[in-house]
């Protein structure tokens, strides 16, 4: 084995830049060049990734590996389908698990954006929220070569768009209890100060980002679900 490694033949991990084939796997710590020699010698086929630019591609399959994403997507599944079917005109989705997961992600985007200016610190606390899973979505497909773990934060993406909309459509008769420990009728609502002269469409537009959450938590869990099944697919025969 002389080109080298873009992915480790026995944890899947990718590598950029790719690592020379006589040093050792940082994930497993398997070294490469003894690790062929020994899967030879047991009489097994072995395949060494190059990079051939698919990204989506299964990683090399481990049960263990697998079958514990397939049990995380199944609890994602139940998980998504429960925060998708609750109530986002009123407050039970405020008081919700994943909502107390999100809040302090919300909460930190105000201080991050502070420095841009009133506005942009008010917006950052729904940006962050949402653009924080999708920043971590793409890493994981753009710099570990992970789909499911694209898939799985894409879903975590679709789950903040739903938690926003609650905040969004109860601008316009402000009734949740905000972190200050009142409603937004004081002037603290985040959303009736970003929308000004269209808050009248709050109700419309808290609709819309709520059904665009869904559909995108559907996304990664179907995402999800499709790499779990080319995974199994393209398993080596035992």
């Amino acid at each position: 084995m002389s080109s080298p490694i873009h992915r480790c033949p026995k944890c899947g991990t990718y590598f950029k830049p790719a690592r020379d084939p006589q040093s050792e796997c940082p994930s497993c710590g398997i070294f490469f060049h003894k690790w062929v020699v020994e899967q030879v010698v047991a009489g097994e086929v072995l395949a060494i990734e190059e990079d051939d630019g698919d990204m989506f591609a299964p990683h090399a399959f481990n049960p263990v590996v697998f079958y514990g994403r397939v049990v995380a997507l199944a609890l994602v599944t139940m998980w998504g389908i429960a925060f998708a079917a609750m109530d986002y005109k009123g407050d039970e989705l405020t008081r919700s698990f994943m909502h107390l997961t999100i809040l302090p992600i919300h909460e930190a985007g105000h201080i991050f954006f502070m420095p841009f200016g009133e506005w942009m610190s008010v917006f950052g606390g729904s940006f962050f929220q949402v653009a924080l899973p999708a920043g971590i979505a793409i890493a994981f497909l753009w710099k570990q070569r992970d789909p499911f773990g694209a898939a799985i934060t894409t879903w975590w993406t679709g789950a903040s768009l739903v938690d926003l909309s609650v905040y969004i459509y109860d601008a316009l008769h402000p009734q949740l209890i905000l972190t200050s420990g009142t409603t937004g009728e004081n002037g603290s609502h985040d959303w009736i100060y970003l929308l000004g002269g269209q808050l009248r469409h709050a109700q419309g537009y808290g609709t819309f980002v709520h059904h665009v959450g869904v559909l995108v938590m559907a996304a990664g869990i179907a995402w999800a679900g499709w790499y779990c099944w080319r995974a199994y697919k393209e398993r080596p025969a035992a």
